[in-house]
């Protein structure tokens, strides 16, 4: 095998895996997915995860293994329940690879959240190797995702090895200008990721409700809008540390007070009456929603200019029309840039494939949340066990 790249040093891939033919391999994937209700049959409603874990599977196929996949779904909280069953991903796994075993949903079991040794035992019981295809909770410490590493030959699958040589190539040597892009609701999620990248990237454009703790950090008066009032401090002391450019709305599309509420927008109005918008100084009672028209420019000139983009988060309430624009303007310049592009996860995914993008990104992760993480720390729970695989390079 040729070298690995740095954010893959020390991790077992698939050729590290021994003879497979006969052998019994455990793959633990993501079918965390969405399901709908066709004509009262619950189908999985969009399969992006099960294809994602397909190059694997058949690669453990045609060595002659015989395959058990494991997941989980929903939240049963430790307990069987019939709405969380696996069945419905299960007929669509057979259908895109035939020929694997599907087990139950491993969140029926209350073992798996508390990263149960005894679970750990039951889980991997007549397997010969493990396999770990689920980079989405790749930062949980649960059973199935820390627990066989130490007890079986393992290894990284295709996708998950492919999310750690692209994300952790974005710590290691991105393309310059490198330019981030982060919005959401909650700046406590994603302010450690915030000061993470600010010591690597070029630019760092903060968007959606988050970006109104840092407004307020700032002295600005921000309405109704939701603000943080517990990490006020700890944006004041990241905008002034000067380490990089962040870039903030200078102009936000806002909602009055008493307007009609999020998801109710009215059909074939370009501005409903209750919307406006306004500069960074936002009145009493109204509540910003979205970047307005002069930050979308903004940030979507930083990153028509970007050698490599990172985006995670949409950069208002793009569910509802009134407050999409933004995240659809930054969106489709991220599409157009001709650096490197990487969209990390949740609902800056959800925006891209709503307006039929996908396809130009040069990478879409699977894993929101793990996303961040590897980011912010530069490891995963998940990562760290396979190191630690009694196969891995360099093991004992």
């Amino acid at each position: 095998m040729s070298p690995r790249a740095a954010p893959l040093a020390g991790l077992p891939l698939l050729e590290d895996l021994p003879d497979l033919d006969g052998r019994r391999v455990l793959v633990r994937t993501d079918y965390n997915v969405p399901l709908h209700d066709a004509g009262g049959r619950t189908v999985v409603a969009d399969d992006f995860r099960i294809r994602a874990s397909v190059p694997t599977l058949e690669w453990l196929l045609e060595r002659g293994a015989r395959v058990t996949v494991c997941s989980h779904l929903g939240r049963p909280k430790g307990a069987p329940d019939e709405r969380w069953s696996m069945a419905p991903v299960a007929d669509r796994l057979a259908e895109l690879c035939p020929g694997v075993e599907l087990a139950d949903n491993l969140r029926f079991d209350p073992g798996e959240e508390a990263n149960d040794p005894a679970f750990v035992a039951r889980l991997v019981d007549g397997h010969d190797a493990y396999v770990n295809e689920a980079f989405g909770v790749a930062h949980r410490a649960h059973a199935s995702v820390v627990g066989p590493p130490r007890r079986l030959p393992s290894a990284a699958g295709r996708l998950l090895a492919r999310e750690v040589e692209v994300l952790g190539g974005l710590l290691d040597a991105p393309a310059r200008p490198f330019v981030v892009v982060l919005g959401g609701a909650k700046v406590a999620d994603k302010l450690g990721v915030v000061r993470s990248l600010a010591a690597r990237a070029d630019v760092v454009a903060v968007g959606g409700a988050m970006a109104f703790t840092f407004l307020a950090a700032l002295g600005h008066h921000v309405g109704a809008s939701l603000v943080d009032p517990d990490h006020l401090e700890d944006c004041r002391a990241l905008l002034e540390s000067g380490t990089t450019p962040i870039l903030l709305p200078t102009d936000v599309v806002a909602l009055e007070p008493g307007g009609r509420g999020l998801g109710s927008a009215p059909v074939g109005v370009d501005r409903p009456a209750d919307t406006k918008v306004l500069g960074a100084h936002i009145p009493d009672g109204w509540q910003g929603l979205d970047i307005g028209p002069e930050t979308a420019r903004a940030f979507s000139e930083a990153v028509s200019a970007a050698g490599t983009v990172f985006w995670n988060g949409p950069l208002g309430a793009f569910e509802d029309e009134r407050f999409a624009e933004g995240t659809h303007t930054v969106a489709e310049a991220v599409a157009a840039c001709a650096g490197y592009t990487v969209v990390g996860g949740g609902d800056s995914v959800s925006a891209i494939d709503h307006l039929g993008l996908a396809e130009h990104i040069d990478f879409v992760s699977t894993g929101g949340g793990a996303s961040l993480e590897l980011l912010e720390h530069g490891d995963l729970p998940a990562l760290a066990a396979l190191r630690g695989a009694p196969n891995a390079p360099g093991a004992s």
